[in-house]
Parts: C-alpha cells; sequence; structure tokens
C-alpha cells in the first residue's frame, strides 16, 4: 500500500518563506515524476510545479521565481521551498507522484496540508 505523507499546516507572514515535504512508503519501485498542486477557497485544483525523474522542472507562472521543487530519491521525498509568499499563495497544497509499485504503475495523491499566509 503506497502512502504520500505531507508536512503539516504552515501560517506565514507576506513575504515569508515556508518549505513542504512529502515522503512516499510503501512496496515502490520507481518514481516517475514528483509534483506539488494547489486548490484555493472557490478556485479551481492547480498545477504549481513538477519535478521528473532527470530532474526537469516544471512550475506555473504564478510561481515561477519563487517556489523550487527538488527530490531525494532515496528518500523518495518531494520538497517545496515557496518563497516571497503572498497572501494569494494560501490554498491547500497536495503533492502527487506517479510511480511504479510491484503490481502496477499509477498516480498517487498526499492528503494535502494547507498553506496560509496571513498578516
Amino acid at each position: 500500500q503506497v502512502q504520500l505523507q505531507e508536512s503539516g499546516p504552515g501560517l506565514v507572514k507576506p513575504g515569508g518563506s515556508l518549505r513542504l515535504s512529502c515522503a512516499a512508503s510503501g512496496s515502490i519501485f520507481s518514481i516517475y515524476v514528483m509534483g506539488w498542486y494547489r486548490q484555493a477557497p472557490g478556485k479551481q485544483h492547480e498545477l504549481v510545479a513538477t519535478i521528473t525523474s532527470g530532474s526537469r522542472t516544471n512550475y506555473s507562472d504564478s510561481v515561477k521565481g519563487r517556489f523550487t521543487i527538488s527530490r531525494d530519491n532515496a528518500k523518495k521525498t518531494v520538497y517545496l521551498q515557496m518563497n516571497s509568499l503572498k497572501p494569494e499563495d494560501t490554498a491547500v497544497y497536495y503533492c502527487n507522484m506517479l510511480l511504479r509499485t510491484a503490481a502496477s504503475s499509477g498516480n498517487y495523491w498526499g492528503q494535502g496540508t494547507q498553506v496560509t499566509v496571513s498578516s
């Protein structure tokens, strides 16, 4: 059984920084793509950033230059370093991994963690 465990919720002031982490557990053979998505109240679920097994990254325009995604393959963990946070970054953040187990390949999601940017 694969599980993704995200770090706890965070409350940050505008202009501040926060790092999220998400660790996968279970019988995992390979993790192809790791990513972060978010959903703000009243808005659609949106991509924040992704990173491939070859460390190729992709960012939404709204976070480019402020957020950095990275991964530690040995720890099966993805990180999201968020700098210069804005109130509009307030959302529930979800990690996502496309991975392969002994049985199959599939897309897995974390439970979500609340990030609040407020003074």
